[in-house]
């Protein structure tokens, strides 16, 4: 199935779960810390500049926001998490939201987690990746900024995180960089297999 990637737009924000979108078409959720990249990264994919808001400030995504990707399929924007100058009830609101997302089978198609990979994932992401897996869809995890790493670094690094988030051999973990492009047709082909099978 050819898709054309710059045929994406924004339909809507769920601030609540009776939001959620249930119209059939296979969504890809992405979720990462919030100063991960994750905007960054969706923009790099679709060549657009900001069609997902890049905040200057870390934790902007407060919604679950849907772009429809040339009729074909969503991409769920989710909200950034870890990310601590936000009151612990808006905190709590956005946990709400997550957790319904995920409880809900028949939402998600493939989920796409996106790391640092020059740190050592959070506990944080760790609840992430587990979140994934639970759910019972595949996932893929995005290690972004990886121009920010010395060559030598990006092995070890990558078995870190796939040691941390204890990935099995049929997660792909995709070195990236949404400032370079790195990663950007791997990530892509998966994508696209995903929501087709």
């Amino acid at each position: 199935m050819a898709v054309n990637l710059q045929k994406a737009e924004f339909i809507l924000s769920a601030a609540a779960p009776k939001d959620f979108l249930r119209d059939g078409l296979p969504q890809v959720a992405f979720a990462g810390r919030s100063n991960v990249g994750k905007s960054s990264v969706i923009n790099r994919l679709l060549n657009r500049k900001n069609l997902a808001r890049v905040g200057a400030a870390p934790g902007k995504t407060t919604h679950i926001n849907y772009f429809k990707i040339d009729g074909a399929f969503y991409l769920v924007d989710l909200p950034g998490y870890g990310y601590a100058k936000v009151s612990k009830g808006e905190r709590d609101r956005w946990a709400k939201l997550m957790e319904g997302y995920f409880a809900d089978p028949e939402l998600m198609t493939l989920g796409v987690m996106i790391v640092d990979a020059r740190h050592k994932p959070t506990a944080d992401d760790f609840t992430m990746a587990q979140w994934y897996r639970d759910a019972g869809c595949p996932v893929v995890v995005v290690a972004n900024k990886l121009d920010k790493l010395k060559k030598s670094e990006i092995e070890g690094n990558l078995q870190r995180i796939r040691e941390t988030l204890a990935l099995g051999e049929e997660t792909p973990l995709i070195p990236f960089s949404a400032e370079k492009g790195t990663g950007k047709e791997e990530l892509l082909r998966v994508i696209l297999s995903g929501v087709e099978s």
